[in-house]
């Protein structure tokens, strides 16, 4: 073990009482040496003893002295075995053995240590369990070797389990060796000063480290002084350890750490200069903070020997000591007896308490004459008295050490907190106890009637310590002992109270608040969601939320789910070949450069809506990017010159990009714009069209698309001083599209194979996604082992998720099962993430299941096997179909790559529209691709990415849209059975026709339809209650003004083509505008549909309108059809239209009868 050594440029100790010790620990390299079988039987102390064959001094392993071992008295949890091992002294392990010959041995205990013999310090495995294993039989030695050694004179164990058919039995040994340092002692006047001289040498990396403690929770810990009046101040405040640089009269908190470090026990603190970053280590936990160079301040400077001492320093420490005891759980009292000169009327009560509870009683006890009980408790971290309507104080759940003055006397009662009179509380009530009366601190025993204790309030969990009773400081080992008082469930001589908000388990800037016994994140404000803000609540890219059903807009896209990389708001644009993801930046506006004879250069900077990380992460996960880089230019060159350096260039690329000279359309490193690539400049003698040097406005623009060299951050234009010069540039947003991850697949052809991959470390918080489909009813989806410790899902029935895990506790599962077979070749999602809390399971959109963590148990989740897909090695029976988007905290594992290399296994998995087809809306069709699938919408009225947006279009009154339809007859293109047909009562199809509409227009018409066997129909608003005839002429010159949206004709949408697919035969007289048909209110909206059959010789057809919404004014109505059927014509069948564009010949206002086999639409 190397040694603790202080690199110190300025040490001062300031404000308060410190005891530090550093430079010259003496370790050897091994330090495992057994220290208990040569202690004399002084060095052992119990609580008890059974008898004198049964005591501390024969608790050696593979001795056989006395009655081979230690046995207490009663074998109870209140028991203990001490130890004093003569010095401070490097402790790595602990081994048990049960009292030789007999049936008594622990089975678990936990382990203390101290310094001075008082104020014990459990040591926790993990910073959480504290319990050891013990033994199962009384002969087997369990050693036990410790996570991090401890440093301490005492070491105490207490028996928490032991043979359920024995008693209490112990034999030990404790491992280590020697430990020797240098102690200073500081009463908070003091200081030690260190003088240093510049040194020559250059050294990356500096170094101070030192050991400290103390009981006072605030003070300065080091100054460090450099040059031009910056220093670094290291400072106790409120028990952590904070950082500032201070630069003249000014501050900087530059890091905060650590928490509860005036609890009197040693804590390791390391300041560190690794180049332009410090690392400061508080024990096990360490924070990076970035300085700038004025900060470097221990460069160039070495020790000098000479030091000064200020004040009252000791080379010693010399510390208080307070005993304190700790009320672990509901069960926790402390009993003490009132005194005799209370019952004259004056109660003097202090104390001392901290916690994290914000509710819990401090103190009970009964009053004379039959007037109940007074109870001093918690609420709301206030103090108050009900009976007396006392209250004072604020915040007192905040960990720290507080001081309660309760004093009663005559008509006068008072409570202050902390001694300052600001927060003390006055009434006249006082308290009178009884001569019997028992002060009850923390709660009530468990049969505490006769004793008249009653607690109607929330038990109290946390420290006490310094409790005086009429200025007497009370003994409270005497109480341990059972020389005074009585308790239960307490931890006496320590503080056992643990801070589980440092380091904080709340990811993502969560906010960490605490009780005695758990910690809650409050993840509102984080973008983040679950026990420990470790899930982001927004989709990884544009093209999930895509695939969720969702249409253009913008969006929080979190690129790294659960990584550190930030949500970011961008636009995606979900066209219906390529989902984009668009990034703004400051200027996408076309920017003018004029002349200008005393500036050389133009230069622009370009800042996007995006922080850098979430930049790179996009276009690194993206398939594809471009920029649009837009110039134009009057004599302003780009790299026409004598000696080859470009005039103009752009810096593009992570970080803070690198110079690029090539322009838009161009290959890197090119020295050419598109034309020179596409060789077809204005001058064929150079490479872009501006270097012509034209006297006439040219353009050299074009798309970047090497995501290398994206973004775009600055811009400078050299040419642009000459008279004359100008030029104009415009850089669009940054635009990608293809999320890689997102579709990357495997296809497991066989049981037996599977992918694997590098062990996942992710020791606290873990999260697992992934899609599957599977026609299988089981099968392995994931598995990593360790020695112990394992995680696993799986599929276990055609309705069943199993996800299984053991961290060290012992084998969990948390299970999802669903009311749908999971089985059935469509995309299932799943979703696991386990943190130090609880363990969640959650499948597609059932209920998650959860498993709640041990409130003491493991944490770390240690595994050192591959990370097993699809099946493993040593399982016979694997995955059987496609897994997708597999991501383990954020990070995709590139299945397909594996996949190429693996047998059994294929890259890719296709059948998408077995899951997606239902956002394809309105009788679109999804189509198949490599990755994904589209929604194909020609035969549906509506467009857009899923066929989801109407195509409307605002008409006016002589606003008109004509077509001509080849008429689709279902009947054979023979002349005699047509002519036979037509004089027969066979029925022709029907015509199914559709539309939507806004308008306060009455009458109006919306649709007229005319066929070469002079039939026509005719679509009529007229007003409620009113019949309308005319003729034909009539009807067709009324118009329509108002909305039209979703015009369908049988598989025909002639708005849909007049508006997006114009043609030669589609014929429209302006003004048509498209538009949304928004409604301004409820009352002005309409839908009608409507069904056209043709049937029977000379019949009247009619056509209904379901109208959804209307006013007292406006109804819709139809006018029937009038049907004309010419016998003796003879006719020819119609082709089918391959296609669904409309061929139009008309004009507004034409009737004119069409061709034999052609039929006129006019809306």
């Amino acid at each position: 073990v190397s040694s603790v050594t202080c690199s110190i440029m300025k040490l001062a100790m300031l404000n308060t009482d410190f005891c530090i010790f550093c430079c010259f620990a003496y370790l050897t390299d091994v330090c495992d040496n057994p220290l208990v079988y040569n202690l004399p039987p002084s060095s052992f102390r119990s609580s008890s003893q059974l008898s004198s064959s049964h005591g501390p001094g024969f608790a050696k392993v593979n001795r056989r002295e006395g009655a081979g071992g230690w046995s207490p008295l009663l074998s109870d949890k209140n028991q203990w075995l001490e130890v004093d091992l003569q010095r401070r002294t490097q402790i790595t392990a602990v081994a048990t053995q049960g009292r030789y010959g007999s049936s008594d041995w622990l089975t678990s205990y936990l382990l203390m240590f101290s310094d001075t013999g008082h104020n014990w310090r459990q040591y926790r495995q993990e910073d959480v369990l504290g319990a050891f294993p013990g033994n199962t039989n009384a002969d087997t030695v369990i050693q036990y070797k410790l996570d991090y050694p401890v440093i301490a004179r005492y070491l105490r164990l207490i028996p928490l389990d032991w043979n359920p058919t024995g008693r209490i039995g112990l034999r030990l040994e404790i491992y280590g060796c020697r430990y020797t340092s240098e102690v200073a002692g500081f009463d908070g006047r003091s200081s030690l000063v260190y003088r240093l001289s510049a040194r020559m040498s250059w050294t990356g990396r500096e170094s101070i480290s030192l050991k400290f403690k103390t009981f006072k929770a605030s003070g300065t810990l080091l100054h460090a002084k450099g040059q031009r009046d910056h220093s670094l101040n290291l400072a106790l405040e409120k028990g952590r350890l904070l950082l500032y640089h201070h630069s003249g009269s000014g501050g900087k908190l530059l890091v905060s750490l650590g928490s509860l470090l005036d609890d009197q026990h040693w804590h390791h603190v390391k300041l560190e200069r690794l180049s332009t970053h410090l690392n400061l280590t508080v024990d096990k936990n360490m924070q990076q903070v970035h300085v700038p160079a004025e900060l470097i301040i221990l460069t160039h400077l070495s020790l000098s020997p000479l030091f000064l001492e200020q004040g009252n320093m000791t080379f010693s420490c010399n510390e208080p000591v307070f005993v304190a005891v700790t009320f672990t759980d509901s069960h926790s009292f402390l009993q003490l007896p009132v005194l005799t000169s209370w019952l004259s009327g004056i109660v003097s009560i202090t104390l001392q308490f901290r916690t994290w509870n914000k509710a819990g009683l401090l103190l009970t006890f009964s009053l004379q004459q039959q007037e109940g009980s007074v109870f001093l408790y918690l609420s709301e971290a206030r103090l108050l008295i009900p009976n007396v309507c006392v209250q004072t104080g604020s915040g007192l759940n905040d960990g720290q050490w507080h001081s309660v003055e309760l004093n009663s006397k005559e008509n006068h009662l008072s409570i202050t907190v902390d001694r300052d009179e600001g927060a003390t509380a006055h009434t006249r009530t006082p308290l009178l106890p009884t001569a019997k009366s028992q002060l009850f601190f923390g709660g009530c025993p468990a049969q505490a009637v006769s004793l008249d204790c009653r607690n109607p309030f929330q038990e109290f969990q946390g420290c006490i310590r310094l409790l005086k009773l009429d200025s007497e400081t009370m003994d409270l080992i005497k109480v341990q002992d059972g020389r005074l008082g009585n308790y239960s469930g307490l931890q006496i001589d320590m503080c056992g109270i643990i801070d589980r908000c440092s380091p904080s388990h709340c990811e993502h800037e969560g906010t960490c608040t605490q009780s005695w016994s758990t910690f809650h994140c409050n993840c509102s404000k984080s973008g983040y969601r679950g026990a420990t803000c470790h899930s982001s609540n927004y989709e990884q890219s544009c093209e999930i939320y895509k695939h969720k059903g969702n249409t253009s807009g913008q969006y929080y896209i979190d690129v790294d789910g659960s990584g550190p990389v930030k949500p970011q708001l961008v636009y995606c644009n979900m066209t219906e070949n390529q989902t984009w993801i668009i990034i703004n930046h400051n200027n996408t506006d076309l920017t003018t450069v004029h002349s200008s004879p005393e500036t050389n250069q133009h230069f622009a900077n370009f800042h996007y809506t995006s922080e850098e990380k979430q930049l790179s992460t996009v276009i690194s996960q993206s398939e594809h990017c471009e920029q649009e880089l837009l110039y134009q230019c009057r004599r302003s060159r780009l790299f026409n010159t004598l000696d080859g350096a470009p005039l103009s260039w752009w810096v593009g690329g992570p970080a803070s990009g690198e110079i690029q000279n090539y322009w838009g359309g161009a290959l890197p490193g090119s020295r050419q714009c598109m034309c020179g690539l596409k060789d077809n400049c204005l001058d064929s003698s150079f490479y872009c069209n501006c270097d012509a040097d034209y006297n006439l406005w040219t353009n050299d623009s074009g798309l970047l698309t090497h995501k290398e060299n994206l973004p775009v951050r600055s811009l400078v234009l050299g040419d642009i001083h000459r008279p004359g010069s100008e030029a104009a540039y415009r850089v669009g947003p940054l635009r990608c599209h293809g999320d890689q991850n997102f579709w990357n697949a495997a296809f497991f052809e066989e049981e037996t194979s599977y992918l694997h991959f590098p062990t996942f470390h992710e020791e606290l918080n873990a999260d697992i996604s992934f899609l599957f489909k599977t026609t299988s009813s089981s099968g392995l989806f994931l598995e990593n082992l360790g020695i112990k410790d394992f995680i696993r899902i799986e599929l276990s029935s055609s309705t069943e998720v199993i996800f299984s895990f053991d961290v060290g506790n012992g084998p969990l599962e948390v299970k999802v099962r669903t009311s749908l077979p999971l089985n059935d070749n469509r995309w299932h999602s799943v979703q696991v993430e386990r943190n130090v809390k609880e363990a969640s399971l959650r499948v597609d959109d059932f209920p998650a299941a959860i498993q709640e963590a041990p409130s003491d148990g493991f944490i770390h989740l240690q595994l050192n096997s591959q990370l097993f897909i699809g099946g493993t090695a040593s399982r016979q029976k694997g995955f059987l179909g496609c897994i997708r988007s597999l991501q383990l905290n954020g990070v995709t594992l590139n299945l397909e790559e594996r996949a190429r290399i693996t047998p059994g296994v294929r890259p890719g998995c296709p059948g998408h529209c077995s899951s997606y087809a239902t956002l394809c809306q309105n009788q679109g069709r999804c189509v198949e691709k490599a990755n994904g699938f589209s929604c194909d919408c020609s035969q549906s009225a509506h467009t857009g990415v899923f066929c989801h947006k109407e195509v409307s279009g605002s008409f006016k009154s002589t606003t008109s849209i004509t077509y001509i339809v080849t008429e689709p007859y279902e009947m054979s293109r023979n002349s005699s059975y047509l002519h036979s047909s037509i004089y027969s009562d066979i029925t022709l199809r029907g015509e199914d026709i559709s539309l939507s509409f806004r308008t306060s227009q009455s009458p109006a018409m919306l649709l007229y339809v005319s066929s070469f066997y002079r039939e026509y129909l005719i679509l009529l608003i007229n007003k409620h209650g009113e019949d309308f005839y005319a003729n034909l002429a009539g009807l067709t010159s009324i118009g329509f003004t108002g909305c039209l949206s979703g015009v369908r004709f049988n598989s025909i949408y002639p708005l849909k083509a007049a508006l997006l697919h114009p043609t030669s035969r589609v014929t429209v007289t302006s003004p048509l505008v498209p538009s949304s048909c928004a409604s301004s209110s409820p009352a002005d909206s309409y839908a009608a549909e409507t069904t056209h059959s043709l049937s029977g010789k000379r019949s009247v057809i009619a056509v209904v309108i379901f109208v959804i919404m209307c006013t007292a004014a406006i109804m819709a109505r139809f006018i029937c059809i009038r049907k004309e059927t010419y016998r003796n014509q003879e006719v020819k069948a119609a082709k089918s239209e391959d296609n669904h564009e409309f061929p139009v010949s008309s004009q507004a206002g034409s009737l004119r009868v069409q061709g034999e086999n052609q039929k006129e639409f006019f809306i």
